[in-house]
């Protein structure tokens, strides 16, 4: 559930703090005072497009915070819980934009893609807007909500994947069918080349440590020399320096006997004479080791000769050459399936009769779940004064099936009971389309395990009786879940548990929208202008209690 929205600098708004109520409640005001700007900035925050034009203007940028209580979001609760996020039974979203059109978003404070709010934005709320039906005029969005209000988005998936792979093995086909003589020569020069560096025998840990020998044994002359020279001055010359350490050692050990200044410093230099005896004895081991090979030295010399001759002519560095064979190596492994016309014709088989039988499985599924929306969505027409009306869902054959399956979906519509149904896109009336676009929001709604619903006047179109009914039903839904409902019908007003008013002030050169919570008595005032329009009179009044009364 919703619990509170923070908004700033969003639009009209410049600082606006919401606490949110359970049940169904209702958003009024006059037109243009920015009812629809708060659904805006819930819709901002739960990861719609962001652009500067969101950012009130003189200001640096936008920020909106929408919390929610977890407990009846359990979708939600996971969603945190599988990305390491927790959650402690409430979910922060923070939402910032600044005046350049950078975007940031946040989950209980940690940063966040504007996609990862999306996700769990969707088991948080469900927005229907006032021009839901225009969108539910094209194919697609009948498809996507057929398919999401009978939960097939998995199989939809598994249809897709299943779809993409007979495509790659049908185009890989088609390609080798058409181009074998030119895969051919490609698979002989790939494979010599292949042959060539594998012949090599060359990683790129080899090219270290030749480089590494090569060095050593080019400066062994050097080495040999420099070893020598530093044994004699340390350990075998006349005036050795091992020799002269140990006697002054030995002199500054006596004279602390006498003054105990002298034993730290006695200690520092006999610490010096045992590292030097150290040195004197890695020097001689080095010695013992360190040789002058010719031979091994020519060695090294032809080998890296020819990793830098087969390097030149590839053109590449020598540390480039194992990826090069790698990368060879793969594509002569896709060449080598590419023409085997024989089994890349098994693979179109085995890929298509996957994605027939999970488009087939896919198909019944949507076929129970039309006739199910059919008739329920029928069922709340009759309603919406559209009696003896009936909606279907009608499954269209696609001649070779595609990604979504092997149908489009099309929303039909009856609007006198004996009449043909017909495409909602060819229905003439816009009333008719606003109704049957809420009968079915109402329907999938229901279905839906979102916890937080918003209708933004989706009630257009609609007045009288039909009004009360939309109340009604909105009210229903607010039994099971939190519904928010921005209208400008006192009938539906009237029917909510709690009611906001928006209205739009002006300030110096600017104009803010501001939000009231209505007790009772603000709320008879609000339906009755409502209901009355500029003046209101003691009978409009009585009018709104009454309407109050009776929800």
């Amino acid at each position: 559930m919703l619990c509170r929205l923070t908004i700033r600098d969003f639009v009209l708004v410049d600082r606006l703090e919401l606490d949110f109520q359970a049940g169904f409640g209702t958003l009024t005001g006059e037109t243009g005072a920015g009812k629809s700007i708060l659904v805006d900035a819930l819709a901002f925050a739960l990861g719609e497009r962001a652009d500067a034009g969101l950012v009130r203007m003189g200001c640096d940028r936008t920020e909106v915070n929408a919390e929610f209580d977890l407990a009846g979001a359990p979708a939600a609760a996971d969603w945190l819980h599988a990305h390491d996020m927790d959650n402690q039974g409430a979910l922060l979203l923070r939402r910032v934009v600044d005046a350049n059109g950078r975007s940031r978003a946040y989950l209980n404070g940690s940063p966040v893609t504007v996609q990862q709010l999306r996700e769990v934005a969707e088991s948080l709320v469900d927005i229907h807007g006032q021009h839901a039906h225009q969108s539910l005029l094209r194919g697609e969005a009948q498809r996507a909500l057929l398919d999401a209000h009978a939960r097939l988005q998995p199989l939809l998936a598994e249809v897709a994947a299943a779809w993409r792979s007979w495509r790659e093995a049908r185009t890989m086909l088609d390609t080798a069918s058409s181009g074998l003589e030119a895969l051919t020569a490609e698979r002989e020069q790939l494979d010599w080349q292949v042959r060539e560096l594998q012949a090599l025998g060359f990683s790129a840990e080899e090219w270290l440590a030749l480089n590494d020998e090569h060095k050593r044994l080019a400066h062994a002359a050097s080495l040999v020399e420099g070893v020598r020279f530093s044994l004699q001055v340390l350990a075998e010359g006349d005036a050795a320096c091992q020799a002269q350490v140990g006697a002054v050692a030995n002199r500054l050990e006596c004279l602390s006997e006498y003054d105990p200044a002298l034993s730290e410093v006695a200690f520092l230099v006999q610490s010096a004479r045992t590292e030097i005896s150290e040195a004197i004895s890695a020097l001689r081991r080095y010695a013992d080791r360190v040789e002058l090979d010719p031979r091994r030295l020519a060695e090294l010399d032809r080998r890296i000769e020819a990793v830098l001759g087969v390097a030149r002519k590839f053109r590449c560095g020598p540390e480039d050459l194992p990826g090069l064979l790698a990368r060879w190596q793969e594509r002569l492994a896709v060449l080598g399936e590419a023409a085997d016309i024989t089994g890349l014709t098994a693979r179109v088989a085995s890929t298509w009769q996957q994605y027939e039988q999970l488009a087939q499985r896919l198909s019944g599924s949507r076929a129970m779940a039309a006739e199910a929306l059919g008739r329920e969505v029928s069922q709340v027409m009759q309603q919406l004064a559209l009696g003896g009306g009936r909606f279907e869902v009608g499954l269209l054959p696609v001649d070779g099936g595609n990604a979504a399956g092997l149908e489009q979906i099309e929303f039909r519509v009856a609007g006198l009971a004996g009449s043909e149904p017909r495409p909602l896109a060819k229905v003439a009336s816009g009333g008719e389309i606003s109704r049957i676009s809420l009968a079915i929001q109402v329907v999938t709604s229901q279905a839906a395990h979102v916890p937080t619903l918003i209708f933004d006047e989706v009630d257009v179109g609609i007045g009288g009786g039909v009004a009360e009914i939309v109340g009604r039903l909105l009210r229903e839904l607010g039994a099971g879940r939190q519904v928010l409902c921005v209208t400008h019908l006192p009938q539906v007003a009237a029917r909510a548990n709690w009611q906001w008013q928006v209205s739009k002030i002006s300030g110096v050169g600017q104009v803010h929208s501001r939000v009231a919570v209505l007790d009772t008595e603000a709320r008879v005032e609000e339906i009755a202008r409502m209901l009355g329009g500029i003046e209101i009179t003691a009978l409009t009044r009585q009018h709104a209690r009454e309407m109050l009364r009776l929800s």
